[in-house]
């Protein structure tokens, strides 16, 4: 399959095999929460109209993470943090002029990890373009973080055109999600209404709805990590397809050294020079262009919240709603102190929460280590092909055609790296194999 992301995301964001799907954002009773400011019931599944807004938390940027609710501490259950899914590299080649998301990996078996992905040295050196300077390019932005654990946008069935198999295909597929205990579950099932009339899709509900301990969350292999001394891979909030942004892009950002807003600190100086490439796995519809919010641990949690339930933390111990806790370190040790006593600070707090979460521990001590505990820096920005490492853990395991039988889950918290997932078939009248006279009707596993 040829791993390229579409730059347009279908209006209805919905499927159905006999007649209309439930996923219909265009109805207003449908709506999901964290895809629209209007109030929503959040009884409902149904994935909706992705295009409008909601605050990123830590941004004055306004994105869609997909959710809606402050959640509180359910659960704090600690298991295998690690995700399920298996996904071989690949030896392709790269252009960076394109968009097109194509392998990056040197080796055609490569070496898997603990939680069965390659190994990031597997994938072999990141192609020279990925650290070339582009500080003169004129392409400029910023960026804050964030990390509130919300089902990504673009796990949502709307991220992609299902109007057919060569166009879904084409569409990369939708983004990964985890359960609570950080394994991977489909991104959309059967719809929870199917009968042998309607058999349509909805996505998996987001664990942001009604402090929904037993809906999905960002996997947590999706924090930002370190590949070289210069050179960092990560997810972001994008622009949306009118700023050329979209679900599955990849952006080659290099930091130069300002402040969003002018106020240049020693944390921007010393970050100034490195490189990242960033892979837009939720959409803002309300930014400019070059404007990526970066899914940092410990980043801030702002307007929605799944992590507390996820690790039982609640949100007062996240560090500050907007910002996390580095503008909970600069409100204690001063707005101008120096890039150690920020990072120590940092990473005091890293250690405390995340202890038993590595990828999150990984991520927020490289917000300290390799960012410098840069707040809202400045870079400049281009589009690049994506690293197949970003890839591999962006694109679902499950959901790898537009169509299944998987029997809808109100709760995916049990669900475990294995188990055998519940299918369901329905025919119409007539067209029941196991009727005898071929005219019976319904719904069977």
């Amino acid at each position: 399959m040829k791993n390229r992301f579409t730059k347009f995301m279908i209006a209805a964001g919905a499927m159905a095999l006999v007649c209309a799907c439930g996923d219909d954002p265009s109805s207003p009773d449908n709506q999901q929460p964290g895809l629209s400011s209007a109030v929503v019931d959040p009884t409902s599944s149904a994935v909706v109209d992705p295009n409008s807004s909601a605050v990123v938390p830590g941004s004055s940027t306004v994105v869609d993470p997909n959710s809606s609710a402050v959640v509180g501490p359910t659960s704090s259950t600690v298991v295998d943090p690690n995700s399920s899914a298996t996904v071989p590299g690949s030896s392709a080649s790269v252009d960076p002029n394109s968009s097109a998301t194509v392998p990056v990996s040197s080796s055609s078996d490569p070496e898997l990890g603990p939680d069965g992905f390659p190994t990031l040295e597997s994938y072999g050196p990141p192609p020279e373009a990925y650290t070339k300077d582009i500080l003169s390019n004129g392409k400029t932005g910023w960026s804050s973080r964030y990390w509130d654990a919300c089902k990504p946008h673009c796990s949502w069935l709307s991220s992609v055109d299902t109007t057919s198999e060569a166009a879904y295909q084409a569409g990369g597929t939708v983004a990964r999600n985890c359960n609570i205990h950080d394994v991977e579950v489909p991104a959309f099932t059967l719809g929870h209404a199917v009968q042998q009339y309607w058999m349509g899709y909805e996505g998996t509900n987001s664990a942001c709805v009604n402090n929904n301990a037993g809906g999905t969350y960002t996997c947590t292999d999706m924090a930002p990590i370190q590949v070289t001394e210069n050179l960092s891979y990560g997810y972001v909030a994008a622009p949306g397809a009118q700023f050329g942004g979209g679900c599955g892009k990849c952006f080659h950002l290099q930091f130069n050294g300002g402040n969003h807003a002018n106020d240049v600190k020693a944390t921007h100086k010393a970050l100034k020079g490195k490189h990242m490439i960033v892979m837009a796995s939720n959409i803002g519809y309300d930014v400019e262009a070059g404007q990526y919010d970066m899914l940092v641990p410990g980043g801030g949690v702002g307007a929605f919240n799944a992590l507390s339930t996820q690790i039982g933390v609640p949100a007062s111990g996240l560090g500050a709603n907007g910002g996390g806790f580095m503008t909970e370190c600069q409100q204690s040790l001063g707005w101008d102190n120096t890039v150690e006593a920020y990072q120590e600070c940092v990473i005091k707090k890293c250690d405390e929460v995340f202890k038993d979460w590595p990828n999150l521990l990984r991520g927020c001590r490289w917000y300290a280590e390799w960012y410098m505990a840069a707040d809202n820096p400045t870079y400049n920005w281009e589009e690049v092909e994506c690293p197949q490492y970003l890839v591999d853990h962006y694109m679902t395991t499950f959901n790898t055609t537009k169509e299944n039988r998987w029997r809808w889950h109100d709760d995916w918290s049990d669900y475990k790296k294995g188990d055998v997932l519940d299918t369901v078939y329905c025919w119409k009248d007539g067209e029941n194999p196991n009727d005898p006279n071929g005219k019976g009707a319904g719904c069977a596993p």
